[in-house]
């Protein structure tokens, strides 16, 4: 049976130092681009489903998807440490029956990123490489929301398309609102405080937003021509913007600033 590993990071009350982590299982994919980013990349063993970035990484083992993982696989990879986000507890639970160390991160905020990396950096080892990134990041960002901010005052309403049937969207608690802000936007979907949700045609249709920020896999073209998005002027418009890669910024980790970049590009052409 593994030795269990208990981190020093928020949230984990009552927690140790812990030691260095060597062989690391990732359940989601901003984490496992997290270990790459603070150069950790060659501790990862095992990653969940989508985990592509880095390409070194879609070569690894794939171990769990989001709502499933292959415990005897993981305990098989004699992992010395497995990261997950908070919404996974639930789904972890035979592999913390089984021994195996798991470490729990929050992913709704721009600050829990940085939080992340710096905590995964003393775990794996690279806590210098995890704060020197950090700088850069928060440096990028002042610079792109500098620039954003000097161009325009007026503040289009942004709604994110992350599902049509049923329409599903992000709320105020998420960190890709907060994106949303920084890029010089509103998020039309502010009323709701879940970080993601179910959103009503109806007050969709009442919101009217400027912009639609559409992630490719919902295929919303296929259904522009019906209700209720035939019904919004932003479609009439043609204020209808596709991710070109959407893990820029759907994916809480290392890459959020290209996300805040293609966004502040793309609020321009409503806003210029």
């Amino acid at each position: 049976m593994l030795l269990a590993l208990v981190a020093l990071v928020p949230g984990a009350a009552g927690a140790a130092p812990p030691r260095v982590a060597h062989r690391v299982v990732s359940l989601i994919p901003s984490l496992t681009e997290d270990l790459f980013a603070v150069g950790a990349g060659a501790s990862v063993v095992g990653v969940s489903a989508y985990s592509d970035y880095p390409p070194q990484a879609h070569r690894l083992p794939v171990v769990a998807t989001f709502a499933s993982l292959a415990t005897e696989r993981i305990v098989a990879l004699r992992p010395d440490l497995v990261v997950a986000i908070e919404s996974q507890r639930t789904l972890a639970r035979d592999l913390t029956r089984a021994g195996v160390p798991v470490q729990y991160f929050r992913d709704d905020s721009l600050e829990d990123v940085y939080a992340n990396l710096h905590a995964i950096g003393r775990l794996a080892g690279r806590a210098a490489q995890a704060d020197a990134l950090v700088v850069r990041l928060r440096a990028r960002t002042a610079a792109l929301t500098a620039a954003a901010s000097s161009r325009s005052t007026r503040r289009p309403s942004v709604f994110v398309v992350l599902g049509t049937a049923p329409i599903f969207t992000v709320g105020a608690g998420s960190y890709i609102a907060s994106l949303i802000e920084l890029a010089g936007g509103r998020n039309a979907a502010a009323d709701v405080r879940a970080p993601y949700a179910r959103y009503s045609a109806e007050a969709l249709v009442a919101r009217q937003p400027d912009v639609l920020i559409v992630d490719p896999e919902v295929h919303l073209n296929d259904v522009l021509g019906r209700a209720p998005w035939n019904a919004l002027r932003a479609v009439r418009a043609g204020a209808v913007y596709t991710l070109p890669d959407p893990a820029i910024l759907e994916r809480p980790g290392p890459r959020y600033n290209d996300g805040l970049a293609w966004l502040i590009a793309t609020l321009r052409r409503v806003a210029p």
